[in-house]
């Protein structure tokens, strides 16, 4: 019974047996009773041909009594034996019930009884005496015929007994099976259709995302379970749900403060990285707007001194006052906000301390502060830690700047100071050195004739240093158009341009940043000394200029169509020769003079540049290249990065 309380598949099968069971009862039954009915008719058919068997035993002794012949005599007799044949047929008396006391039973034996008592001792004697007694014979015959009707009567009603109960029992099992039939529709319609529909209600409004909707069924079977836990499933399907609308709607309320932030940052980089070293100016609107998008604040910069091994506070939002170490009192990036906050709010606020550096160097600290009922979010750290490296490249890149400036200052300070030996200062020297000669002839009062060569060679060294002087100036006074040597090269082919009264063709084919500012000087005295020597000695009417990068190699050629060399060698003492080589000679390189095929002069500069020696002494260095790459290393300026 519990399983048939706590089971609707249980019921349903209960149910199909029930039915079955009783079908298959009512078969058997109707079975039995058509077997136990079968004979019946036969039984009333021989019990009726009892009447009729004699009747025909009286009409045959009629006639036996107006014709007594032998004939006659064994007619009766024949239908004598066939009556008792009739009453002990298998077909009469098979279908008798076995109950003794049974009223068809009863009614057979007194039947038999009534033949061999009564009317059977009476033909018989009616046979001996050839006579008939009327009266006595038709007692015995309506006697023997009643019975006869009785017996057929209990026959017929005894048959008719079995079709009603066979009757009965079918309508019996039929009213069972409806009954049965009902109970289980009424327990499907109620405990199987009802709940599927609520189900598939649940479904289909779980699909939509409806998770209010509720099936409430009672009862222990199996879709009621089914349903309280799907009401179980769609309550916390709707708070999941719930849940993860709000987890949603925070993370993309999030991700839109992130974006702004991100936007802010991004906007506030280019007065960051180009506000110079003025970070109250450039970076202290960054760092209000994104307190108020993040919710946090006051946030405090610190640098670290790299002298005094001390932080310096650089920048506070919010400050109520003006700093210290303020350089501009014209700026108020730091006074303008009505109500300043205090940094030291720690029974109210929390501070995030965030490193400012780049790789292993520390600059700084950033200090962030937010209340404490509102903890930072994985987003707003990482912000804040974009924010952090953000100040710190822009603080290293612009100390980068101005260490780079000053190394720049003095490299062009170096520059100028060797130019200025190199030319200058030996011409003065040698200037000096002849001043010295000229004092001592003087003192021994030679004749005037002996001192004239010697004011020669200082008149020719002061016109010579004065050349050098001029060239110095207009090589330090060229205003280039962009930085780098084809920039210098193109003015100087336009200033000779000029002089010459015809254009020089210029043509450069120099990888960017191949030349040191030490190189590149160098280069552009060799060339503007060889246009110097075509505009004065050459009388050319075309001259150009080409410098080419070839197989690790700077190639430096000046050609002109003039007069040429006395011979194809090059002047031994040449005074601007002279300087020409020793450029080539500081270079590593050679440089070569040779009159042209066609006429002219040809000078030709080819050196390897710093930059390609370098690279070629670490991938293959040479013993014999140590010492010369050590002065090259030592004539490399300082904080020079040449990219080849």
């Amino acid at each position: 019974m519990k399983l048939l309380q706590h089971s609707l598949v249980a019921r349903i099968v209960a149910s199909l047996l029930a039915i079955s069971a009783m079908a298959l009862v009512s078969i058997v039954v109707t079975m039995t009773v058509a077997h136990d009915s079968r004979g019946d008719a036969a039984a009333i058919n021989v019990a009726g041909s009892l009447r009729m068997n004699t009747y025909q035993i009286v009409a045959a002794l009629q006639r036996y009594e107006r014709h007594p012949e032998p004939a006659q005599r064994e007619r009766v007799e024949a239908l004598m034996s066939r009556l008792e044949t009739r009453l002990a047929s298998p077909r009469l008396t098979a279908t008798l019930p076995t109950a003794e006391d049974h009223p068809l039973r009863e009614q057979y034996r007194l039947l038999v009884a009534s033949w061999h008592t009564a009317l059977a001792p009476q033909v018989s004697q009616a046979i001996d005496e050839a006579r008939i007694q009327v009266d006595p014979l038709r007692q015995a015959l309506d006697s023997l015929v009643a019975d006869i009707d009785r017996l057929v009567w209990l026959l017929e009603r005894n048959s008719e007994s079995k079709i009603q109960l066979l009757s009965a029992l079918q309508i019996l099992f039929l009213i069972l099976t409806a009954v049965v039939v009902a109970i289980a529709l009424y327990d499907i319609r109620h405990n199987l259709v009802v709940p599927l529909r609520q189900l598939v209600v649940l479904a289909r409004e779980a699909a939509r995302r409806n998770f209010d909707y509720r099936t409430h069924l009672t009862g222990n079977d199996e879709l009621a379970l089914l349903g309280r836990t799907l009401d179980g499933m769609a309550t916390e399907l709707g708070a999941s749900y719930a849940e993860l609308e709000a987890r949603a709607s925070r993370k993309q309320r999030e991700l839109e403060r992130s974006n702004r932030a991100m936007e802010v940052m991004h906007d506030g980089s280019r007065a960051l990285y180009g506000g110079g070293n003025d970070l109250c100016a450039s970076a202290a609107p960054m760092l209000r707007e994104l307190e108020q998008l993040l919710e946090v604040g006051p946030i405090r910069l610190s640098l670290n001194d790299p002298y005094d091994d001390r932080q310096i506070p650089i920048l506070a939002t919010h400050s109520p006052r003006r700093p210290e170490y303020c350089r501009d009192h014209d700026c108020h990036a730091c006074l303008i906000d009505p109500v300043p906050l205090r940094l030291e709010q720690t029974e109210q606020g929390e501070c995030v301390l965030l490193p400012v550096s780049v790789g292993e160097l520390m600059l700084g600290t950033l200090e962030v502060w937010h209340p404490k009922n509102q903890p930072l979010t994985d987003s707003v750290r990482r912000l804040l830690n974009a924010l952090a490296d953000q100040l710190a490249n822009a603080i290293y890149l612009q100390r980068r700047i101005e260490e780079q400036q000053q190394v720049s200052l003095m490299n062009e300070r170096a520059i100028i100071a060797r130019e200025l030996h190199d030319s200058l200062a030996q011409s003065l020297s040698y200037l000096k050195m002849q001043v010295a000669r000229l004092e001592r002839m003087q003192l021994k009062e030679m004749p005037r004739e002996s001192q004239a060569p010697v004011f020669d060679e200082l008149r020719t060294g002061l016109d010579s240093a004065y050349r050098q002087l001029r060239e110095l100036l207009t090589t330090f006074r060229l205003k280039l158009e962009a930085p780098g040597l084809a920039s210098a090269l193109r003015q100087t082919a336009r200033e000779f341009g000029e002089r010459l009264g015809f254009s020089v063709p210029l043509e450069i084919d120099v990888p960017p940043h191949l030349l040191s500012p030490n190189e590149e000087i160098h280069v552009l005295q060799v060339v503007r000394e060889a246009l110097a020597n075509v505009l004065k000695h050459a009388n050319a009417h075309w001259t150009a200029v080409s410098v080419s990068f070839q197989a690790a190699r700077l190639h430096v050629v000046i050609e002109d169509d003039g007069i040429g060399l006395a011979d194809d060698s090059s002047p031994p003492m040449h005074y601007g020769l002279v300087i020409m080589r020793d450029r080539a000679d500081s270079l590593g390189g050679r440089l070569s003079l040779h009159n042209r095929p066609g006429g002219g002069t040809r000078v030709e500069l080819i050196f390897t540049p710093q930059t390609a020696r370098l690279i070629h002494q670490q991938v293959t260095p040479h013993p014999d290249d140590a010492t010369l790459n050590a002065d090259e290393v030592a004539d490399f300026p300082h904080g020079h990065r040449s990219r080849g």
